[in-house]
């Protein structure tokens, strides 16, 4: 995982980029948010401002929900796309907050964060239904401190294997 140094370095090498690129692209990057121990709301908030179309038509409130396995998500080539963002499931499972459990449910932060990021709290924890755990206040924190902790101790983390068993 990268250290506090790095991701102050990569934010800012990003901010160039942006200042190179105005008006030709924009580069979204999302800042991990391990390191605070505040949780980000999901894309805005899970459904809110943001939808992710794949090149097969199935539409996503996040660009990483397909990794959810109860989502469910809906194609365009079945149901018009405001449809899709009015009643399908998948946009309203985890929109707002009356999906979450405790201690989310009574935290002053849950209109800010909505509970934090859904794909997040499901790789950590294989719930997408927690508390995201890059929140002080979850749980489950303490997975992520450990996995911070570990940071440059050699643990062997690795962050993606390939199928010739390499890393990158």
């Amino acid at each position: 995982m990268p250290s506090r140094e790095q991701l102050r370095r990569a934010s800012e090498t990003v901010e160039r980029w942006r200042e190179r690129l105005a008006g030709r692209a924009e580069l979204v990057w999302v800042v991990p948010n391990y390191v605070d121990g505040v949780a980000k709301p999901c894309m805005g908030g899970w459904g809110a401002v943001s939808l992710t179309v794949t090149p097969d038509g199935t539409v996503l409130p996040c660009p990483a929900a397909a990794t959810l396995p109860c989502l469910d998500p809906p194609n365009v080539a079945d149901r018009p796309l405001a449809w899709i963002w009015e009643h399908s499931s998948a946009f309203n499972q985890y929109r707002g907050t009356d999906w979450m459990h405790e201690p989310r449910r009574s935290c002053p932060r849950r209109d800010e964060d909505f509970g934090g990021c859904r794909c997040q709290a499901f790789a950590l924890t294989g719930a997408a239904t927690r508390t995201d755990p890059a929140c002080g206040l979850s749980p489950d924190h303490d997975l992520v401190e450990k996995a911070v902790a570990a940071e440059g101790s050699g643990s062997g983390y690795e962050y993606r294997a390939y199928a010739d068993r390499t890393t990158r």
